[in-house]
């Protein structure tokens, strides 16, 4: 694999394609992470004192229902638009791999024609992100057992035994569980990359695109190594020499829009590095006429 031309292509499909940073932008932003911090104060209500054990300030019912109806309104439109989000990064993983496809392919290619080609496997696409998810949520199922059985040992038997004999038998569950799913969800998570590739590339299901993304990671481990540790490297010196400027553009909120600019294009350059690497893999040969982005 000619390891340099890989990356040049990469970088020459993003610039002059400036649809792929538009499509890298809404993918990217499924890989960030939501947050909320608040704060909170203290006072006096009713001239009734908070330090007091057993006392509570008088809370009018009425108000008490608006604001917890409030409150789980707010928690489920933030579960939506996560959702919502989280789905249209995943359409746009899709959108980036048919769009550097057909670039390569020497067809039309542009954002509404990428965008559509990857809603067309949506379903599909939805189903190989869920899939590495699916582990950790069978860790957390285990969890919540275990520390149920040590909530029935603790009422059952008793705080000696149960201190020492369920927090043992709790841990060493949650660690055997653990020692098990974290390593599968990992590999999951590394299939993904190619199976998504297999699935907007050769038309394939969720189990067939993780089949043939396994197949073709495999075949090809030591050359997915070696790109994977070029990708770091060049990661690295790039951070290295933008440490000062990257500070500079989070602290500055009106900079933001060119810090999602940059991110998306470091996403599409990604995509394209290893949509370019399949394609090398499975005999994909790139035309000479390339595609002009419409």
């Amino acid at each position: 694999m000619d390891y340099g031309n890989i990356l040049r292509r990469s970088v020459n499909i993003v610039w002059q394609n400036k649809f792929l940073i538009v499509l890298g932008i809404v993918a990217g932003l499924g890989s960030g992470s939501f947050g909320a911090g608040g704060g909170g104060g203290g006072g006096e209500g009713n001239g009734q004192s908070f330090g007091e054990p057993g006392q509570f300030p008088d809370i009018d019912p009425e108000f008490a229902a608006v604001a917890i109806g409030l409150a789980l309104v707010i928690f489920c439109l933030v579960i939506v638009v996560a959702l919502v989000v989280w789905a249209a990064s995943t359409i746009a993983r899709g959108g980036l791999i048919a769009g550097v496809d057909a670039i390569e392919s020497g067809q039309e290619t542009g954002l509404g024609r990428a965008w559509g080609a990857a809603w067309r496997k949506a379903w599909s696409l939805i189903g190989i992100s869920l899939l590495p998810g699916i582990p950790m949520l069978l860790l957390l199922l285990v969890g919540g057992l275990a520390l149920g059985v040590y909530g029935g040992l603790f009422a059952l038997v008793g705080e000696p035994f149960a201190n020492v004999a369920g927090a043992t038998g709790l841990g060493v569950t949650l660690i055997a569980a653990a020692c098990v799913v974290v390593p599968v969800a990992l590999v999951l998570s590394i299939v993904r990359n190619f199976a998504e590739r297999a699935c907007m590339l050769e038309d394939l299901g969720v189990v067939d695109s993780y089949r043939r993304g396994l197949e073709v990671l495999m075949a090809n481990l030591g050359e997915a190594i070696v790109l994977f540790l070029l990708q770091v490297a060049l990661f690295i010196v790039l951070g290295a020499l933008f440490f000062l400027p990257g500070i500079i553009l989070v602290l500055c909120c009106f900079l933001w829009p060119l810090l999602l600019a940059i991110n998306g294009a470091v996403t599409a350059f990604v995509s394209a590095l290893w949509t370019l690497a399949w394609r090398t893999w499975t005999g994909r040969p790139s035309l000479p006429k390339k595609a002009q982005a419409i």
